[in-house]
């Protein structure tokens, strides 16, 4: 069984712009799409489906769909509907947040404890309508971070669009500002070239998605900035988040936070492996 494309919906302009770019979601990898509606009981949801089912419809008119209205916590529903779907789309604010807020809070909960991908539809119209050819991963050298990456081929190849990976990085302490020598990295037997580590993490996705473009970049800096930068000319940005030792959820740290309260364009984390 083909698992679903999960939207959370409330009523909401954001919802309904999560929907939007679900339903064309849907059409490229040929899935069926799920709505979820969590409302306080004796609320009335029925308006809210049928809003968004019409807006998925005029979207991707052949997608297969399907609807629920579950009475519980929005957040708690989400997660748990993402344990069986293919990824979670929300909104980047909801009916309830406050003006102003750049990310609601349901969506950064869902982020910090899904099981699946979650994406955030954030940016102006050009970004959410595809209109870039570019998707943009961020690359790390962690174990198991491999998934974002994967994620982010099949994006691109999906959308026949061209893949940007970033890698950023820091001189450890001590060592000098500029790039040392390549035997300076044989003595740090932790430490990999930059560059060593972004063709690491490409090689085993690029031989499966051959006809791929890849554009790499290595960055010294920040990355947050690094991804920001990259994603102001895209149509989507892919990050990874690890999973917390010995708690639920993930591991969003700093980087992770920003960039879902920044970025230009929608976002999706991916948990490693």
């Amino acid at each position: 069984m083909t698992m679903p494309l999960v939207v959370g919906i409330d009523g909401s302009e954001a919802s309904l712009e999560a929907v939007d770019w679900a339903a064309g979601e849907t059409a490229r990898h040929k899935l069926p799409l799920h709505l979820v509606c969590a409302a306080a009981p004796g609320q009335e949801a029925s308006d809210v489906i049928s809003r968004a089912s019409e807006r998925a419809r005029m979207a991707s008119p052949s997608t297969r769909m399907s609807s629920e209205v579950l009475h519980e916590d929005a957040a708690s529903a989400l997660v748990s509907k993402g344990r069986n779907a293919f990824a979670l789309v929300l909104g980047s604010r909801g009916l309830g947040d406050l003006a102003g807020m750049l990310l609601g809070s349901v969506s950064l909960a869902v982020a910090a404890r899904a099981d699946c991908p979650v994406v955030v539809v954030r940016g102006a119209p050009e970004h959410r309508d595809a209109r870039f050819g570019s998707v943009v991963v961020g690359v790390e050298g962690r174990e198991g971070s491999d998934t974002a990456v994967q994620f982010a081929f099949r994006e691109a190849h999906v959308r026949r669009c061209r893949l940007v990976a970033v890698h950023a990085w820091s001189a450890p302490t001590g060592a000098p500002s500029e790039p040392p020598p390549p035997y300076w990295y044989a003595l740090e037997t932790h430490w990999r070239p930059p560059t060593q580590v972004l063709e690491d993490a490409l090689r085993g996705p690029a031989e499966r998605y051959r006809n791929a473009t890849v554009d790499r970049r290595v960055v010294e800096g920040p990355a947050r900035k690094a991804l920001l930068e990259a994603a102001s000319g895209a149509d989507l940005l892919v990050v990874g988040a690890g999973k917390r030792h010995g708690h639920i959820g993930l591991q969003l740290g700093l980087i992770n936070h920003a960039v879902l309260h920044h970025a230009p364009c929608p976002i999706v984390v991916v948990p490693h492996i």
